[in-house]
């Protein structure tokens, strides 16, 4: 069984989190996640959904201030971890080891382990220390995809954007889902 985790901050954009999560979690997938505390915000102001529902649809739940959690150890097995939307914040402090909660922490291990680190940025527009910053996660190994969906599959609905865009995400994760149509 494959296990992620996933990490939802306060950028817009959590939609995309949630079609994420429910795609896993319909295809037997484990999910772990963690959000800081305007990423709960966001959630509920944008797709009101509130923590308690969040816990109902993933495995496990971490509170973002516990990171001692076992998604803060490089012993903790899982195939990636992907930032769904992340801040410039939270990419600010990835990119210069500021661990100083649950979320930087998993995604900084998930860095020295070795393995996938998907980062979904969705700010718009960026500046240099955005760049730069994203520039440095990119040589340290994360995958940074900002939440840029195309029109090729001419969508129809927001649906259609969401899918487009967390189609592309599992492309990355080598996840199977026909979430789009692909270019022909």
């Amino acid at each position: 069984m494959k296990r992620l985790v996933v990490g939802i901050t306060g950028a817009s954009g959590s939609i995309y989190a949630l079609r994420l999560i429910d795609v896993l979690r319909a295809q037997g997938i484990e999910v772990h996640a963690v959000v800081t505390a305007s990423g709960l915000r966001v959630l509920d102001y944008e797709c009101g959904v509130a923590e308690a529902e969040l816990t109902r649809r993933v495995d496990v739940l971490y509170p973002n201030a516990d990171v001692g959690a076992a998604i803060a150890s490089g012993s903790f097995r899982m195939d990636a971890m992907v930032v769904l939307p992340c801040s410039m914040k939270t990419a600010g402090a990835i990119a210069h080891g500021v661990t100083d909660d649950l979320l930087t922490r998993a995604a900084d291990v998930t860095l020295k382990e070795g393995r996938r680190l998907l980062l979904v940025p969705r700010e718009t527009p960026m500046h240099e220390i955005h760049l730069e910053n994203l520039l440095r996660l990119a040589r340290a190994g994360a995958v940074i995809m900002p939440a840029a969906p195309g029109f090729y599959h001419r969508p129809e609905t927001l649906d259609d954007l969401v899918n487009m865009m967390v189609g592309k995400i599992l492309d990355r994760l080598g996840i199977e889902a026909e979430l789009f149509t692909r270019w022909r």
